[in-house]
């Protein structure tokens, strides 16, 4: 599995939300793009990052682009991407869920 893994579940629905892309930064003040992925039809992505590749202890940023998701549906959103700051301190599993509706959303650790 890889260190970090994410699920999109859209509230307004209580479905998961697929084909939402999902990108993986790391850096405090000049983001880099490290990783790509997209949501499959159980709203995961479980391949961000390669099993066998460790992150580096820093600061790292998710990015997901929910306005594609929403206009497909024909679904105005006020949040056209959402994006996730977070601390990796060591070398352990990161899951990071996003609970999203067209005008709200949360996250927490997962496991």
């Amino acid at each position: 599995m890889s260190q970090i893994t994410t699920h999109i579940l859209d509230t307004s629905k209580g479905k998961p939300a697929s084909g939402v892309t999902v990108v993986l930064y790391s850096g405090n003040d000049a983001w880099a793009e490290i990783a790509r992925g997209a949501t499959n039809n159980d709203g995961r992505v479980t391949d961000l990052l390669r099993k066998d590749s460790l992150l580096e202890t820093g600061i790292y940023k998710l990015r997901f682009e929910t306005k594609d998701y929403f206009e497909k549906q024909h679904i105005i959103t006020f949040y056209p991407f959402v994006e996730i700051v977070f601390d990796v301190q060591d070398n352990e599993h990161y899951h990071v869920p996003l609970l999203l509706n067209p005008f709200g959303y949360s996250t927490y650790r997962g496991s």
